[in-house]
């Protein structure tokens, strides 16, 4: 990887000497994983549970996306949905709701930073 590509990465909030150490140093596996981030319809799931006030899914999709997030090492992304997971659990829906205003730039950030390759 690129000295530019790491600096974009991880101006968007992936900490890739983390995720590089998941993937036992390679980056080649590593960008055909951020690839398939790009395919997960969780986000979606999630934003249409909010919009449905479907608690049991909203919790589910932000859960899975911690989870993706925390693998990839997308730090900002992953403590965004660690708060939000523990606020839907506690039945919180029109909080977690307010978050996707911060939630979805971050998102945006990462997933338009992966595309641009």
């Amino acid at each position: 990887m690129d000295a530019v590509k790491r600096e974009q990465w991880e101006a968007a909030g992936i900490d890739v000497e983390s995720a590089l150490g998941r993937f036992m140093g390679n980056e080649m596996l590593l960008e055909r994983f951020m690839k398939k981030f790009l395919e997960d319809s969780n986000f979606e799931n999630l934003r249409k549970a909010l919009a449905a006030k479907d608690l049991d899914a909203a919790i589910s999709a932000s859960h899975t996306l911690k989870g993706l997030c925390g693998n990839l090492s997308m730090t900002v992304l992953f403590d965004l949905f660690t708060k939000q997971v523990a606020v839907l659990r506690a039945g919180r829906l029109e909080e977690a709701a307010a978050m996707m205003e911060e939630i979805l730039p971050a998102y945006e950030m990462v997933t338009e930073t992966i595309r641009r390759g």
